[in-house]
């Protein structure tokens, strides 16, 4: 009878620190829904005085807290990007960043708490009519999903002399 006793403790207590876990890891663990919107247009040309640049399949990458339907971490811009040499020299490609604009052209500023990331900085030397192309994938500012309206694309590079130019790419997140 005693061992009875003993077992059905053990099983009671074994059960409510089950029970215990399983609420603890419900309420403890954060949901989040990811969701992808597309950039309108989902493709952009612009041309500079010594290059081209293009930007194709733009999508934006964020995930949403369901229950709040706020924005949980940094969004990112997904896409692909290429840059043309249309000079009649040698062009060095130093950096390319990206900056986010409202309706009257004001930058979308990254919050407190927000990962910053750009394009990554790379040294490419191209030809006359060479190019280079590769997967876009860089943070954007939470503001920047409601607010954008068009994206700065600043390309610095080393032709002779030293020049740097911004291209404006007219964009909406929908």
């Amino acid at each position: 009878m005693h061992l009875r006793r003993i077992f059905a403790y053990l099983s009671l207590v074994l059960a409510l620190g089950l029970s215990g876990c399983a609420k603890e890891n419900t309420a403890g663990a954060l949901k989040r829904d990811s969701f992808t919107k597309n950039l309108v247009p989902r493709t952009w040309e612009g041309k500079g005085w010594n290059f081209a640049v293009e930007l194709n399949d733009l999508q934006v990458s964020m995930k949403i807290d369901p229950a709040s339907g706020e924005i949980v971490e940094t969004p990112s811009l997904k896409g692909r990007y290429r840059i043309t040499n249309t000079s009649k020299g040698l062009m060095e490609v130093e950096t390319v960043t990206l900056e986010y604009m409202d309706e009257r052209a004001r930058p979308l500023a990254f919050k407190s708490g927000e990962k910053i990331a750009k394009v990554p900085l790379f040294l490419q030397a191209l030809k006359p009519g060479d190019t280079c192309e590769g997967p876009l994938d860089v943070a954007m500012p939470r503001a920047a999903v409601e607010k954008l309206r068009k994206i700065d694309v600043n390309l610095a590079y080393v032709l002779a002399p030293l020049r740097q130019e911004t291209l404006t790419a007219p964009q909406k997140v929908e």
